[in-house]
């Protein structure tokens, strides 16, 4: 049988998602549902690995897809050590580093996992595409103004890197021809200046930069620490006030935008002030990444859930369109992502990475 497929697998907290791919058209596509029940049974998330390997060939043998017509398999990556960006071969060394957590236990641990588990089974690569430890900061960009805190690179690097590439497919450019900013707007925001294909500063988004719909973003940091030595809270519940119970979450009771457009159109004054200030701390950050790239600019990016307001990506055009000209990307395509980043390898535009040979020194 030609082998022509490539399965895209993306596991998350109650669900995987798994894909077929023929080139860049989706040929079937499926969410796995996970209830909680069945999940508890595993004590490590390493250990759902039979389980959702099951589910796997169950949906394959229910599609009629044969494993013997995929020429790939590539899953989402997890929190590997710290490495550059890029379409990384699934080696053994990663997949200990990949069970053993040992960025932190995430369900995305599994990608990686899944995909060598299908892929050794037919003799064919297993990858992954631009995990959540993509780091490509500028040494600079690590100085935080603490000696024993250190900035980190935690970024949506997945959805960043590939509206990255779209754009430079468009322009017909190479990546690293081109200077761009890069909002991703969601339930976590990450802005990131994009130079000679490296992401190389970046928001934290669960710690710093602009508030969004669940996280509270950069706070006063004196009052912060009043806070936490209050008596009032626990560890745990400043924990989730800075993520889960911040930003819209806090000010409105709502992490969905779409609600609190439907207040604003409603005359809602205090909704509008709240929901105005988001928009204004997410132009204050573009703004200031457009100097790390000192001014020249040729693109900037908005993409994520949010960049689907008209509202949202109209102010912000008011406040950033100075800078350069803005291009909106609306969503997160996840599995077209991770299916791209086999194409350019298949196609030979990149070469794939090794992991072991890519981490970095302290990573």
């Amino acid at each position: 049988m030609d082998r022509k497929y490539v399965l895209v697998i993306n596991p998350g907290s109650t669900s995987t998602k798994v894909a077929i791919y023929d080139g860049e058209f989706e040929v079937k596509s499926y969410k796995i549902e996970h209830s909680k029940g069945e999940l508890e049974r595993y004590g490590e998330v390493s250990d759902q690995y039979e389980y959702r390997l099951n589910l796997i060939h169950t949906w394959l043998e229910q599609e009629n897809i044969h494993k013997s017509s995929l020429k790939a398999v590539v899953g989402r990556g997890g929190l590997l050590r710290f490495v550059p960006g890029g379409t990384y071969l699934v080696t053994d060394k990663m997949i200990e580093d990949l069970k053993l957590g040992v960025g932190g236990e995430h369900a995305a641990n599994l990608g990686g996992i899944l995909a060598r588990g299908i892929g050794a089974e037919e003799g064919i690569n297993s990858y992954i595409v631009d995990p959540v430890s993509v780091d490509e900061f500028e040494e600079v960009a690590r100085i935080s103004g603490l000696k024993l805190i250190e900035r980190k690179s935690l970024i949506h690097a997945l959805n960043i890197k590939a509206v990255s590439h779209r754009r430079a497919e468009e322009l017909n450019k190479d990546l690293k021809d081109l200077n761009l900013i890069v909002a991703h707007l969601g339930g976590g925001i990450s802005i990131a200046p994009v130079q000679d294909g490296r992401m190389i500063d970046v928001n934290n988004a669960s710690e710093m930069g602009p508030f969004s719909p669940e996280r509270a973003g950069g706070l006063p940091v004196g009052d912060l620490i009043k806070m936490c030595y209050s008596g009032k809270y626990s560890i745990e519940d400043m924990k989730k006030k800075i993520k889960g119970k911040g930003g819209l979450m806090s000010y409105l009771g709502t992490i969905d935008a779409r609600e609190v457009e439907d207040r604003v159109d409603s005359g809602d004054e205090y909704a509008k002030l709240i929901y105005d200030a988001m928009i204004y701390q997410i132009g204050k950050e573009i703004g200031a990444m457009s100097t790390v790239l000192k001014g020249k600019v040729d693109n900037i990016i908005l993409t994520g859930g949010l960049a689907y307001s008209d509202y949202l990506v109209n102010s912000l055009k008011e406040m950033v369109s100075f800078i350069a000209n803005v291009i909106v990307y609306p969503g997160e395509d996840e599995m077209g992502a991770l299916n791209k980043g086999v194409l350019r390898v298949s196609k030979n535009q990149v070469k794939p990475k090794i992991y072991e040979e890519e981490v970095m020194p302290d990573g």
